[in-house]
């Protein structure tokens, strides 16, 4: 099959939150997309709710946080509820987990799709709906599509790499040949309504019923919530009946009556808990739910696959831009598959505790709530328990072959270790200067090479690694003393009190750390010489920028 055009470097099949993150990210790095839906136009339904707070990270990575945060509600808490008791309410103990975002933001699926599409077409791409991927052909040098548009053209369409994020159903990964693994458990009813109540919105409400549970997550929208009920899923198509049906449970599990006053929209839905156990086949990839699919009882389905995109798109650019081998490509599947293993897991297991089918859950549910009440330290124990499993803080890529283990005696295992995310707390933002500026850093969509020193002048070794990298590495230059009187390349970065050193736990003297595009510690230890930092950069598949230098 010969593609009667080929303009772009990616193709990218689906316009959900996973293909058009894929889809900005390539293009803030100056590489050439083309996305494509088999939808006739953007979903109307606000389907996935909760953003995490590794995806709050990524993306004020990306640059798209203000819009999001001005636009969602903060939720901080989990209240349950059984026969109008408030059992317990358990809330968010980030102690243990450093960011910048200690709160999940609900908002709907169908404004973060509208705000990643409006940052798509100010890069110049529009989303072509109405064109659907009908067949791959992975060729040595690109993949040729089978593209049919609404009016039944049929299009031959060719692109150096594909990324396949449409969905559970992916026709991508179908042609690939790869399988879905895995399970189909139970049905659940999900709706939305404005409902008449005063439970506090900076909460999710979870209530233990007679026969099975309720589960209120509020919206951004004044009144609105998103109901989940564990049990009764039949009638799906009388709303009359669903919504008597949801007053009635919600007012036992509150104690008092609850009225719906409008359903925007429900539908019934099967648990599905499968994955796949490679994301890339030759020039093509998977990503989302394309990949993975699972329960959506900790709201884990739309925040992992965002990651997974983000995950590939800086590597995919690397690549297409001719700053890194192909080898680095290989890191992608080598890094989210194992993410995808945990996630089935931990989601179902939260399944489990959502829909507490134990017979013995009336009697032991409010006496083990009672019990947790009084035991603060337990308590807590449970709350960054459940953040752990849901947040997306706690994942890394220690493992990674993209990650370079400290050297012996450097104090690796201390501080941010190689592989962790970079972050720091709200409190030692505001604290540290220097810590504001790595921030900032984290936002450029190049690796970063932070070298700390003392008073000293700029070693030749990171001067040389500076030019010979530019278009692919940012170096900054950390020091707890500003210079003055000189004009510095690289740029220096003023960590006064040490603070930044301190929370990378690099050695005494001159050091450095070295940040991939997405956030996470490739590598840190002792500055060596400059052969030593060309040798780091080869091991993580990097190119330098001017042929002309010398390796």
């Amino acid at each position: 099959m010969n593609a009667i055009s080929r303009d772009v470097d990616v193709l990218v099949a689906g316009a959900g939150p996973v293909g058009l993150t894929a889809a900005c990210e390539l293009v803030r790095r100056g590489v050439r997309v083309r996305v494509v839906d088999r939808a006739g136009g953007p979903a109307t339904t606000s389907r996935a709710t909760a953003t995490h707070a590794r995806t709050l990270e990524v993306y004020h990575q990306m640059g798209v946080l203000p819009e999001l945060l001005a636009r969602g509600q903060r939720v901080e808490n989990f209240t349950m509820h059984r026969r109008g008791r408030v059992l317990t309410s358990l809330g968010t103990d980030y102690s243990e987990l450093v960011t910048r975002y200690p709160f999940t933001l609900q908002v709907d699926q169908v404004i973060t799709e509208e705000v990643l599409r409006e940052r798509l077409r100010a890069a110049g791409v529009d989303v072509e709906w109405g064109v659907a991927l009908e067949s791959l052909d992975d060729a040595p040098d690109g993949v040729v599509t089978r593209l049919r548009h609404t009016d039944g053209t049929v299009e031959e369409y060719g692109a150096a790499w594909l990324i396949g994020a449409d969905g559970a159903h992916s026709t991508v990964r179908k042609r690939l040949g790869i399988e879905l693994l895995g399970e189909s458990s139970e049905k659940w009813m999900v709706a939305d309504a404005f409902i008449d109540t005063e439970l506090p919105r900076d909460s999710l409400h979870w209530m233990h019923l007679t026969r099975g549970t309720i589960l209120m997550v509020p919206f951004p929208d004044e009144g609105k919530w998103r109901l989940l009920d564990t049990d009764d899923v039949g009638d799906d198509d009388r709303p009359d009946v669903v919504r008597a049906r949801f007053e009635a449970k919600m007012s036992e599990g509150l104690g008092r009556t609850v009225r719906v006053k409008e359903l925007t929209w429900m539908s019934v839905f099967t648990i599905r808990q499968r994955m796949v156990e490679k994301m890339r086949s030759g020039h093509c990839f998977l990503a989302g739910d394309a990949a993975h699919v699972h329960s959506p009882a900790s709201g884990q389905g739309m925040n992992t696959g965002i990651q997974d995109a983000y995950n590939l798109a800086w590597k995919l650019a690397c690549v297409v831009n001719g700053q890194a081998a192909q080898e680095l490509l290989d890191t992608y599947s080598a890094e989210r598959v194992p993410v995808g293993e945990v996630l089935l897991g931990s989601t179902r297991t939260a399944t489990k505790l959502i829909a507490l089918r134990n017979a013995a859950a009336p009697v032991l549910l409010p006496v083990g709530m009672a019990l947790l009440n009084l035991l603060t330290p337990v308590k807590r124990g449970v709350e960054r328990k459940i953040l752990r499993g849901m947040s997306g803080l706690a994942l890394h890529y220690r493992s990674s072959p993209l990650t370079v283990p400290a050297p012996p005696g450097t104090g690796g295992d201390a501080g941010i270790r190689p592989g962790d995310r970079v972050s720091c707390s709200l409190e030692e933002l505001r604290a540290a200067p220097g810590w504001q500026a790595v921030c900032e850093e984290l936002a450029d969509p190049r690796w970063t090479l932070l070298v700390f020193m003392g008073p000293d002048a700029v070693p030749e070794a990171v001067s040389g690694v500076h030019r010979a990298y530019a278009d692919t590495l940012r170096v900054r230059v950390v020091r707890e003393t500003e210079t003055t009187g000189r004009d510095e390349a690289p740029e220096p970065l003023h960590d006064p009190g040490g603070r930044v050193r301190h929370g990378f736990a690099v050695p005494a003297g001159p050091s450095y750390a070295l940040l991939r595009p997405d956030g996470h510690l490739a590598a840190k230890g002792p500055l060596a010489g400059e052969a030593a930092l060309r040798s780091l950069l080869r091991r993580v598949h990097l190119i330098p920028a001017r042929r002309g230098v010398a390796e």
